[in-house]
């Protein structure tokens, strides 16, 4: 059973998505970790799509066609108030170490990002990198459609980088 599934605060962006992409990963990273290791992971070819996408949405005529990247974070900055923002993300809920619902939205659809936890073989920690989108019109199903294939190579890296994340912040931490 998906982590996704299990958490009732979920249950009615569930229901109502149009779209649901789930990637599975383990690793010994805190929630916080996981979050800050995904949402830094930024390489340059992820750079260009997202200044494609920025073309791409200007023809489609969207009101926001750029994204703000921002600056990686440290997992002690993440902030899991909703209403906060992380990268171009806006927070909805969240309960630390077991679930954080980021939200972005357009005029032409709605997207979240949810990570969940569950326990894993010690000292691990299964977590889900949830995308959920709802359409708000047609051209929401069509961009989604387009964006689709490069969305799942964006989700698989950001998932491997948030389960890296834990080595990561070990290391930061040793080094003077």
């Amino acid at each position: 059973m998906r982590i996704i599934g299990t958490v009732p605060e979920l249950a009615g962006l569930l229901a109502g998505a149009d779209h649901v992409g789930v990637r599975t990963v383990e690793s010994e990273a805190t929630l916080r970790e996981f979050t800050a290791g995904a949402m830094g992971w930024r390489p340059a070819w992820m750079r260009g799509l997202f200044k494609a996408r920025a073309l791409f949405a200007r023809l489609l005529r969207l009101r926001e066609p750029d994204v703000p990247l921002g600056t990686p974070a440290r997992p002690e900055d993440l902030s899991f108030t909703p209403g906060d923002h992380i990268a171009f993300f806006t927070v909805t809920d969240a309960a630390e170490e077991r679930y954080l619902v980021l939200e972005t939205t357009d005029d032409h659809l709605t997207a979240w990002l949810a990570i969940t936890t569950a326990p894993s073989a010690d000292p691990r920690t299964r977590f889900e990198l949830a995308t959920l989108v709802k359409y708000h019109r047609r051209a929401g199903r069509f961009y989604f459609g387009v964006i689709r294939p490069f969305h799942h190579m964006i989700i698989a890296g950001m998932a491997a980088a948030g389960a890296r994340a834990s080595s990561a912040s070990a290391e930061r931490i040793a080094q003077p």
